[in-house]
């Protein structure tokens, strides 16, 4: 099963992805899960999902009732989009709130052949700290239950927090222990949609690829600590008499940031109040807000676009057909948008009573040349 593992702020997400029921049905050859390439390669589609059916998901997606106060998702495209209908996907609503929802998919076993994990995720809001995790779990699973401390196979995906730890995470269960990536791979962290994709092939090599671009690649065995330690600890040691237990202790230094409570919007600091404004004619003057670059957004973000395959070339080929168009829209309206700012900017009109007097000359020889 893959779910998909959030923190956001104070909440959490776990949207879940899970092996079927074991069954008699794992080579299955059906239309709905295989492929035939001109090439008369078999290609094997474990699971497939693009939120493109409105409100059918929610048939295929089963929410965790392991809390009672979990939030709630829904499909939707965001604030920031390049085509309100096309670049739907699954959407978190609520803040500070914890997450759990996962999908059940048809068990295979992956034995000999490359593993493929690539979905798409949309920070929709400012990220303070916050991940998007996919993971693997086993058929067994109980997906009504499901929570942060289910034992998974893989997890997968961006992880944010502060200015330092913007990384992509890549973590193994082996032998019922959880094994780090030992290397540091950045993940994106603007507003756009962004194309996560992680490779394990049979001869133990990998790829990390953010946007179809490989960002990471090597040999499990070289970044991830699978094997003993070339050095172990020295029992016969004895523990000096100084030393402090205590794994975390608190800071006296630290202290609640004068930012905490941030709003979404603040008056815009770049306008000021016209020299002409007449509070008794024109009311009380108030700067048009803006979006604060300090809010600490908690909802928002926004996961789509999930495939699990054994077929690398498919999956490049599938994430630039499901993923590829919705981020040329999203470019092409952010640059749309900064070409109004520019226009905006660069006709700024005068302010104060001098400069509408300016502006009614101006329009009066215009009239004039007309005539």
């Amino acid at each position: 099963m893959i779910p998909v593992m959030q923190l956001i702020y104070l909440g959490a997400f776990l949207i879940g992805l899970v092996f079927g029921e074991q069954t008699d049905n794992d080579n299955d050859d059906s239309p709905s899960t295989m492929l035939e390439m001109p090439q008369h390669t078999i290609i094997k589609e474990y699971f497939r999902e693009e939120f493109d059916d409105e409100d059918e998901w929610e048939k295929r997606w089963v929410q965790s009732k392991h809390r009672s106060d979990y939030g709630k998702f829904r499909v939707a495209s965001g604030r920031f989009y390049g085509d309100r209908e096309k670049d739907k996907g699954l959407k978190a609503t609520e803040d500070t709130k914890y997450y759990a929802v996962s999908a059940r998919f048809p068990p295979f076993n992956n034995e000999g052949q490359t593993l493929v994990l690539q979905y798409t995720v949309k920070y929709d809001q400012h990220v303070d700290c916050g991940g998007a995790y996919v993971k693997l779990y086993s058929a067994d699973l109980v997906q009504e239950v499901m929570n942060e401390d289910s034992e998974y196979y893989i997890m997968f995906g961006p992880d944010i927090c502060g200015e330092d730890k913007k990384i992509v995470q890549v973590i193994f269960n082996y032998k019922d222990d959880y094994y780090l990536i030992k290397k540091n791979i950045t993940c994106e962290t603007d507003d756009f949609t962004h194309l996560y994709t992680l490779i394990l092939r049979p001869d133990l090599t990998y790829e990390v690829k953010v946007d179809n671009y490989v960002a990471e690649a090597g040999h499990l065995e070289d970044d991830w600590d699978f094997l003993p330690p070339r050095k172990i600890v020295d029992h016969d040691m004895a523990k000096p008499d100084y030393w402090d237990e205590r794994e975390i202790v608190e800071d006296p230094m630290d202290k609640k940031p004068d930012d905490w409570d941030q709003p979404e919007r603040i008056p815009d600091p770049n306008v000021t109040k016209p020299d002409d404004w007449d509070e008794e004619m024109d009311g009380e003057w108030a700067p048009p807000s803006v979006p604060n670059p300090e809010y600490r957004g908690k909802s928002g973000t926004i996961f789509d676009n999930f495939l699990i395959t054994n077929d690398e070339q498919y999956a490049e080929d599938a994430g630039n057909e499901m993923w590829g168009p919705t981020f040329e829209r999203e470019w092409k309206r952010r640059q749309g948008q900064d070409v109004v700012y520019k226009k905006i900017n660069e006709n700024e009109e005068p302010k104060g009573k001098e400069g509408k007097k300016e502006k009614r000359k101006k329009k009066d020889r215009n009239v004039k040349d007309e005539l």
